[in-house]
Formats: C-alpha cells, structure tokens, sequence
C-alpha cells in the first residue's frame, strides 16, 4: 500500500462527477493506492439559470477544485476534461489522462426515433452552442432549446410529457374499469391497472412522472460517456450520432487528473495515464488553443491515433449552423502538438477566426442585453 498516506482527490458533487471520479480511484487503488474523493462545490454547480457556454468561458466547472489543490488542501482534482480551461495554473499539470471514454454524441427519445426520423419543428434540448449548429445544421426546421440539469434531470425532462400523458389515460381507463364492474361485455382499455403500471417503471420514470415540465422536447442531445457513466442508458432509447458530422467536443469523453508538478503527479501519471488516450487529447486541446474558441463557439474537435500519425477532424460554426469551416488532417505523432496548432492556424486563415470573433461579439451582446457586465458577475462564472 502506498505509505505517505492517503491521496485526497477533489471532485465535483454531481452523480455524474461522482461516478467519474470513482473510476478514477478505482484505476488508482488496482495499483495498489489509497484514495479518498473530497465533493468541492463550484459556481457552475452553484448557479443553475445560466447557459453553459457563459458558464465554461473561465472554467465554472473547474477552477475551484483546482484553488483548493493549490491550497494545499488536497493532493489533485478529478475533471471531465471538456470542462477544463486550455489554460491552466502554472503550478499544475496534467498528471493523468486515463483511457478515454466514447467522445460522441447521443441523440435521446422518448420512442427511439432517430434524427431523420424526428418531426418537423421538433424541439431538441441542449444548452452547448456546438451541438446547437450542427443540428440546425443537419435540419434547420428543429427548434433548439435550452436544457441544463445532471444527466438524470434532462433525461426526466424529455420522458415526464408522455408518461404524465400516459398516466392520465391510464387513470380514467381505471374509472371506466371500475365503473363497469360486473359487465361481462367490458373489454378494459389496459390490461394493467395504473398501480401495476406505475410499480413496473425504472426509477427514471417514476422520477419523471412528478417533475413540472415547462418545455416539451422530442429529443435531447447528451454524451454518450456521461450517459453510459451515468448508469441510465440501457433505461433510454438512443441514437449514436456521427463523429464525423457531429465532431464531439475536444476532450470530451476523456477525464483528467491535476496536480502540483511533482513526485505526486509523476506517482499518478505512471499509475494511471492513457498515452494514447493524452496524445488524442493534447492534439484536440492545441487546435482549440490556438483558435480560441473555448466554450464561447460552437467548435468540434476529435483526434485519434491511427498508426504513426493522428487523424484530426476540426469544425467551427456559426451559431445558427448557416456558415462553417470544416477540415480534416493527419498529424505525426512524433510532434503532435506542434502540428496541430499549425493546422489551427491553417483553419483559422481559411475563416475560423471570423465565425469564432462573431460567437465573441453575440456571446458579449447576451451579456449586455441582461444587464450584466463582466465586472459585476460573480467570480467563475
């Protein structure tokens, strides 16, 4: 067992990050370490009305579990890397990446239809600018909504309309089955009653059937990693999107480990760090750099490794998916980094930077227009 004590990992409180984070100290104590996960709440949990492409642009996610690394408090913090900032605290590094989860999208509804298959006008649920473009760029008939929440919250979102629904007819087909007892010619709308029904529902849906819905959506879009985390897919009927047409988020999918530069952090890069897995990401989160887009444009980005170079697919929307720079390049891997800023200033020549200034500008006149400058928010946020 490891004999300076115990490491003390920060995590945020989310189920979700809670169940990530115990990946992470299960790969940790395989090798034979001591872990305890230390729940530090941060802004982002804190304020909940606000989109999260406000939220992402300083790392409302991230950056009080770093602060408290920083203290000396704790020896590291857990993230989901697609949260995290390209610039970090000079005194921290990436210590870990462990193996990658899957990076795409997920495409959820209440019957299993697929995107083609949606209706004209559905409402699709998401609050993340690049999955809003690339819908409306695939079907500029949808109406993209906004839809925050844990996994579980969005998810009981999309279920509670037809199961509340369902409910209601259930209950009155009930009534009616009362109201005819004794008559041997009454053929029972269900064959169970609402209390069979009800009893044979996941957790999930029972869940749903008491939440207040102020918005109906045919369908919402999550990460597959955090829907598979969450425990809650094989409770949902979801559609795999494309990574080509729905490049995911740099980083997402994949989580990572911050420390103090040093024996700790060497100690858990050997325990745990996924090469593969840090060179795809690395590779995403250069591109992202040099094109400063942050979680202010609706950009996608996914590298993976293939052989001796690493195949990296870029693109940058507009923020109603009309307008696009798209591209795709093999990088040696011998010098990824490096490769794949130049091929970010290559996209950035072909038209990147103006769509990524424009998301600037409109994210700066939402703040405007609600009245609050950048000096008046709260820190983090």
């Amino acid at each position: 067992m490891r004999t300076r004590g115990t490491l003390r990992l920060a995590t945020r409180g989310s189920a979700l990050a809670r169940r990530q984070a115990s990946l992470v100290k299960e790969a940790l104590e395989d090798r034979r370490y001591e872990v305890e996960l230390v729940t530090v709440e941060t802004t982002g949990d804190q304020i909940r009305d606000e989109l999260l492409h406000r939220l992402g642009k300083t790392g409302a996610f991230v950056r009080e579990l770093d602060e408290r690394v920083l203290e000396g408090d704790l020896d590291g913090a857990i993230h989901s890397m697609k949260d995290m900032p390209t610039e970090q605290p000079d005194e921290l590094v990436t210590a870990a990446v462990p193996e990658r989860g899957r990076p795409g999208d997920a495409l959820i509804t209440p019957d299993g239809s697929t995107l083609e298959e949606l209706p004209d006008g559905a409402t699709v649920g998401t609050s993340s600018l690049r999955r809003r473009a690339q819908l409306l760029s695939t079907r500029e008939d949808l109406a993209v909504e906004p839809l925050r929440g844990n996994v579980d919250t969005r998810l009981e979102k999309l279920l509670a309309p037809a199961l509340q629904a369902e409910h209601q007819e259930r209950t009155e087909a009930d009534k009616e089955r009362k109201g005819n007892t004794g008559n041997e010619d009454f053929e029972p709308e269900y064959d169970r009653t609402v209390d069979e029904w009800f009893d044979e529902l996941s957790e999930l849906e029972k869940q749903a059937l008491s939440r207040e819905v102020e918005t109906e959506y045919d369908a919402i879009v999550l990460a597959q990693a955090g829907l598979e985390r969450s425990g809650l897919a094989h409770h949902v009927d979801y559609q795999k999107l494309s990574t080509e047409s729905f490049v995911p988020a740099p980083g997402q999918g994949a989580l990572a480990v911050t420390a103090p530069d040093g024996e700790t952090a060497r100690e858990i890069q050997t325990a745990i760090d996924h090469p593969r897995s840090r060179v795809e990401t690395t590779v995403e989160r250069a591109i992202l750099a040099e094109l400063g887009g942050g979680c202010i444009a609706p950009v996608g980005i996914y590298a993976v490794v293939q052989g001796e170079y690493v195949h990296a697919t870029v693109s940058v929307f507009d923020r109603d998916g009309e307008a696009s720079v798209a591209g795709s390049r093999d990088l040696p891997i011998e010098d990824h980094a490096a490769a794949a800023r130049a091929f970010a200033r290559d996209l950035a020549d072909r038209g990147a930077a103006e769509l990524i200034e424009d998301a600037r500008e409109a994210t700066d006149g939402d703040e405007r227009e609600d009245g609050v400058s950048e000096e008046d928010k709260p820190e983090g946020k």
